[in-house]
């Protein structure tokens, strides 16, 4: 009897063990704190990305033109220079151990190899305005918005694996933040101006069509954009200093809050893809905040 109160009372106290720490995980999600401090980075400060090796790339590192890196203590260092002339916006890891940079001055798409910071021009087209942000399938096609901030216009590329370019759309407004749905049958694309996020199904060759509008705004900026693995979507509110949080009809289910004003772009990453890291223009530094769910390019999902 005293052995079976013994392990009852070991059960119960093992039970409110995990419901206290499950309690205290739930109460830090969503909760926005700095990983860096501030001015390390220039406002240019974009990307971000995660590598296998655990460090979060980010371009513009103390001086425009560079790429450097934070690890999840936030120490941060410079890790590339870029070739003269090009400047990087938005990063994406590849399978195959490259990182993916927006080069909107060269009009580039540049490829980085990790092992030995080797940097080519993986895509190159004259008539994009400037490369702004990019996505990536599993099967390592990119698809980049192409903004003209002067004029108010955008255009859509996808970039096939040889480095081809194919224009998707134009006549858009200032294409922005843009991602994949976790079964890479949905690519969304923001307006910042506009302040519009928009919705296309996407074929199995790359092609776009029955474009619709998921959700709009009516102020505030939008920039970066992720989706997590059930399909919810994690929107930088350029302006506002805050992270809504979309499910797939377009519903608002969360915002968060940020210390900086000028979120430029997020990404997830950790040992368990559920830490999310915030660019902030206005602090030249990271801010990161625990999500319910993995990014959806933690496990990349094979296409059907």
């Amino acid at each position: 009897m005293i052995l079976y109160q013994s392990i009852s009372a070991a059960i119960l106290s093992a039970c409110m063990l995990f419901t206290s720490c499950t309690a205290q995980e739930q109460s830090q999600t969503y909760q926005a704190k700095d990983l860096t401090t501030e001015g390390l980075f220039t406002p240019g400060i974009e990307g971000p990305c995660t590598g296998p090796d655990g460090w979060i790339y980010i371009v513009n590192f103390a001086e425009q033109g560079t790429i450097g890196r934070v690890n999840t203590a936030g120490d941060a260092e410079l890790f590339v220079t870029l070739p003269e002339g090009s400047i990087g916006n938005g990063i994406r890891m590849g399978k195959d151990g490259n990182l993916y940079i927006a080069d909107y001055t060269g009009h580039n798409v540049l490829m980085l190899d990790l092992s030995t910071k080797e940097i080519t021009v993986h895509a190159h087209n004259s008539a994009m305005n400037q490369p702004n942000d990019v996505a990536i399938a599993s099967d390592g096609t990119l698809y980049a918005s192409d903004p003209n901030w002067k004029e108010g216009t955008g255009q859509l590329w996808r970039i096939d694996t040889d480095g081809s370019t194919h224009l998707l759309a134009a006549e858009m407004g200032t294409t922005n933040g843009i991602e994949l749905s976790p079964d890479e049958d949905l690519l969304y694309v923001n307006e910042s101006v506009q302040r519009q996020i928009w919705v296309f199904d996407l074929s199995a060759e790359g092609e776009i069509s029955n474009k619709r509008l998921l959700r709009d705004f009516p102020d505030f900026g939008f920039d970066g954009m992720r989706c997590d693995q059930v399909g919810n979507l994690y929107v930088t509110r350029h302006g506002k200093g805050t992270v809504v949080v979309l499910d797939p009809d377009g519903e608002l289910i969360q915002e968060i809050k940020l210390t900086g004003t000028k979120p430029s772009n997020i990404a997830f990453g950790g040992t368990d893809g559920k830490t999310c890291f915030l660019t902030l223009q206005d602090r030249g530094a990271v801010e990161t905040f625990r999500a319910e769910h993995p990014g959806r390019s933690f496990t990349m999902t094979t296409k059907k």
